[in-house]
């Protein structure tokens, strides 16, 4: 079974880059034709989808978050990686990673971890 588990600083300051990895169990971010992907939901708020890695290392991200976000993957670690910089309190959110199948949507999750922006 897929596993998924999300690792970072649960706090950060304002300004600062936010970095957190998720490493995966179970399978292989290389392998076809999954996606990986990272969502966030802030404090009374719906899930926001952040960016996709896919299995080629190609990656997709939010129009709204593009300026600062970035992904990559560690493939000897079977890992991957959200970077988002400049962050604010907005930024404030819990944050998940999960596994994208073309065939039926995110279909295994992180338990996600809590992502506090404040000086």
């Amino acid at each position: 079974q897929v596993q998924l588990q999300e690792s970072g600083p649960g706090l950060v300051k304002p300004s600062q880059t936010l970095a957190l990895t998720c490493t995966v169990s179970g399978g292989s971010i290389v392998t076809n034709f999954f996606y990986w992907s990272w969502i966030r939901r802030a404090p009374g708020k719906g899930l926001e989808w952040m960016g996709t890695i896919a299995y080629s290392g190609t990656t997709y991200i939010a129009p709204s978050l593009e300026s600062r976000t970035s992904i990559f993957r560690d493939t000897s670690k079977n890992q991957f990686t959200l970077q988002l910089s400049s962050v604010t309190p907005e930024d404030t959110a819990v944050y998940y990673c999960a596994r994208d199948d073309p065939t039926g949507g995110m279909d295994y999750w992180g338990k996600g971890t809590l992502v506090t922006v404040s000086s």
